[in-house]
């Protein structure tokens, strides 16, 4: 079987600009083979080398006192590399990551982080596409999918990186597990989808009487908001 190799992404900064000096202070990564999370995850808090902003710190709760015996940048850089390299990126809203991430491999002379990867998705975009309309911040994408995240009370890079990858793999469930072929090579794998039932095993559920007359009774009431015909009376 292919491996396909994915790393679900998240930082957390010092503000909201990285041309304007704002940095790193933490990265989390989880890795997944063909979907699977393996437990092979890189976590680094990061000494940004400028004083934290109030503003930023409410968020994640990383302050200056935390982050003094940090590592620089520049001492994690290769780690990032080896970890990310050649990996399909997940992020949610990807721009911002990538913005800091390439920012900071800039300032160290290296090839912008986003070249490094073979691709990215971003959860953001896809979800406001299955969502349009509605908020889809990671607490929302959680409570729709049922992702447990009562624990989350400040942001965190890890914590935040295995949230999205549980929320991932509700999203994006049945777009590539529907595809794959049965794991014979190893009897360590598992299906990852059940068969689905003979057509003689599904169990059908028909409108009762009272279920039926309020279907009319809603379809009569469109009619006659309708200014045109209304399609479903032809």
């Amino acid at each position: 079987m292919q491996t396909n190799r994915q790393i679900i992404l998240d930082t957390e900064t010092t503000g909201l600009h990285p041309t304007n000096g704002d940095r790193l202070v933490e990265i989390g990564c989880i890795e997944l083979i063909n979907r699977r999370p393996t437990g092979n995850t890189l976590h680094f808090y990061i000494n940004p080398e400028r004083e934290m902003p109030e503003a930023a710190a409410a968020i994640h709760g990383l302050r200056d006192d935390f982050l003094a015996d940090k590592p620089i940048f520049s001492e994690v850089a290769n780690d990032i590399v080896n970890f990310s390299s050649d990996a399909e990126v997940i992020i949610h809203n990807a721009a911002f990551d990538l913005g800091f991430l390439d920012m900071e491999f800039k300032r160290l002379g290296k090839k912008p982080f986003s070249e490094i990867i073979s691709g990215v998705v971003d959860t953001l975009t896809n979800a406001q596409r299955m969502f349009p309309g509605k908020r889809n911040r990671l607490d929302d994408l959680c409570n729709r999918f049922g992702v447990k995240n009562d624990h989350r009370t400040l942001h965190g890079a890890l914590l935040d990186a295995k949230l999205l990858a549980e929320v991932y793999l509700c999203m994006t469930r049945g777009q590539n597990d529907l595809m794959m072929e049965h794991a014979t090579q190893s009897n360590h794998l598992t299906q990852l989808n059940s068969p689905l039932p003979a057509s003689s095993e599904l169990l059908v559920l028909k409108a009762n009487k009272e279920e039926e007359d309020l279907h009319h009774q809603l379809m009569e009431e469109l009619s006659k908001k309708s200014k045109n015909t209304a399609i479903w009376l032809h």
